[in-house]
Order: structure tokens, then C-alpha cells, then sequence
């Protein structure tokens, strides 16, 4: 049974692992590329450089939207892993990427501005699938509460074999990694103009890059509910989920946005939705 101490740990804990994968990211990444890669602890490294710099900002409000988008994104995966309602916890989630959005729309940038508008396309072409996801474990066991969800004997991924596959389309999307890293990238293509946090340096850029260490572990504890009738399945799972978004990120180059939110929709959504008119028509016939 989870408990709001596994939302203090996730607290405590998330940014020094999401900043470990963020840092096995990037070796796995340069292995592939023929590289030998930063050492493991760059991330860190990088972030603490951030905070050492003066806080340079267009608008104070950029100071308020980097630490909302933060607490907000804090806030969703505490929730998350306190076993508390996946629609809250989403709800909250969505609503971190919107101070993001807002933090980039309050300067003058034209570089800031494109990247606002494409993380909100972004945000509208993942959203769904997400949603879909929590609809589907609901129609599974019968609750949005991951405290129920976790400790379910049902193999979850076999009954929503469409919605996991959905899930890690958008997965893709959300990690930022190419064919979709619109809105902004984690790769030094990128460095000089950064899409939505071109104009966010110093300790707000910081809070921003704290702020997807949590999100990596959060996603990532999202491909552990599909799988949470078996600890050690799942974790290998997980791995090679990341992994494959790891090959899919150095294979594919960046698509225009039409097709991201088309793919999103067409092939995620439908993807989704079949699944869970299956799974509806299946459980309809046997309970009659």
C-alpha cells in the first residue's frame, strides 16, 4: 500500500535520479555517435554552474513561472507516487507545462515566442493519450488511485496493449528527443537559441532543468503502472522503454509540427481509442 511517505521520498530523491538518467542519457547518446561522452555526474555539474550564475531575467514574472512550473511539476509526482488520483495528478502535471508556456510567452523573444507556441502544441498533442492512459487502468481495476492501480494482480499492459504503445509515442514527445524535440532539445544543437527557455538563464534555467529530473522519474513511474504486477518485469520495462527512446532520438531528425500533432492523434489516439473499445465491448459481453 503506497503512502505520503513515497511522495517525500520522490521529493528527496527524483532529481538525483532523473539527473543519473539524465546522465546515462547522455553517454548511451555519445556511444552511439561514436563519442566518449561527459562524465556521469555532468548534469549536476551543469545545474550547479546555473546557480552560480546571476539570475538575468526579461520580466520578474519569469521568476514566479520557473518556480511554479517547478513546484507544479514537484506537486504532480508527489502525488503520483503517494498513490493519489491519476486525473489529479495529470491535472497538475498539464498545468506546470502551462506556467512553462507562460514564462516563455512573457518576453519579447521572438525564439521564445515560436517556442511557447510549439510546447503548446506539443502539450495538446500528448494530452490525450495520457488522459486515455488513466481512462484505460480505470476500466482495468476500477480505480483512478495509483495506491489501487500499483498493487493490482491484473496485468495491465495486456489488457491495453494499444494504449502502452500510444503511451510510448508520446512518451517521446515528452522526453524531448527527437523526431519531436519542437519546442526545445536537451542536445547542444540547441544551446544558442533553446526554443521555450531561450530566454531563462541562470538560476531560473536551473529550477527548470530540477523541474525535468522530476518529470523523467515521474514518466517513468507512469510505464511502471502497465506493469506493476511484476517489480522485476517492470523494471526492465522501464529500461528498455528508455532505451528505445534513446535509438529512436539518434535515428530520427525532427519532423514539422503538422506531423507531431497528427501522428499524435491519428496514430496514439487511435491506437488508444480501439483499445478501449475492445476492452469496453470484452467486458460487456462477459458480465452479460
Amino acid at each position: 500500500m503506497m503512502s505520503p511517505v513515497y511522495g517525500l521520498i520522490y521529493i528527496l530523491l527524483a532529481p538525483i535520479a532523473g539527473g543519473l538518467v539524465a546522465g546515462i542519457d547522455r553517454k548511451i547518446t555519445a556511444r552511439m555517435q561514436g563519442r566518449v561522452g561527459p562524465p556521469l555526474l555532468q548534469p549536476f555539474y551543469d545545474v550547479g554552474k546555473l546557480f552560480e550564475k546571476e539570475n538575468l531575467v526579461v520580466t520578474r514574472s519569469q521568476d514566479l513561472y520557473a518556480l511554479c512550473y517547478l513546484v507544479f511539476m514537484l506537486v504532480a509526482g508527489a502525488l503520483f507516487f503517494a498513490g493519489g488520483d491519476l486525473l489529479l495528478v495529470i491535472f497538475a502535471f498539464t498545468l506546470s507545462h502551462i506556467f512553462l508556456v507562460l514564462g516563455a510567452y512573457a518576453s519579447s523573444s521572438p525564439y521564445s515566442f515560436i517556442g511557447a507556441e510549439r510546447e503548446l502544441i506539443q502539450i495538446i498533442a500528448y494530452e490525450p493519450m495520457i488522459i486515455l492512459s488513466a481512462v484505460g487502468m480505470y476500466m482495468v481495476t476500477a480505480s483512478f488511485f495509483v495506491s489501487d492501480i500499483v498493487v493490482s494482480s491484473i496485468p495491465i499492459v495486456l489488457y491495453l496493449p494499444g494504449v502502452f504503445i500510444g503511451f510510448l509515442m508520446v512518451l517521446t514527445i515528452k522526453l524531448r528527443k527527437s523526431p519531436f524535440d519542437l519546442s526545445t532539445s536537451h542536445h547542444a544543437h540547441q544551446e544558442i537559441v533553446k526554443g521555450v527557455t531561450t530566454e531563462f538563464t541562470g538560476p531560473n534555467l536551473g529550477k527548470i532543468e530540477i523541474a525535468h529530473w522530476y518529470e523523467y522519474v515521474f514518466l517513468l513511474g507512469f510505464i511502471f503502472l502497465f506493469f506493476a504486477f511484476s517489480i522485476p518485469i517492470a523494471l526492465l520495462a522501464i529500461a528498455v522503454a528508455y532505451l528505445l527512446e534513446i535509438l529512436i532520438d539518434n535515428t530520427f531528425s525532427r519532423v514539422k509540427w503538422q506531423f507531431t500533432l497528427r501522428s499524435a492523434w491519428i496514430i496514439a489516439g487511435m491506437l488508444g481509442l480501439i483499445n478501449l473499445a475492445v476492452l469496453y465491448y470484452l467486458s460487456g459481453g462477459l458480465q452479460a
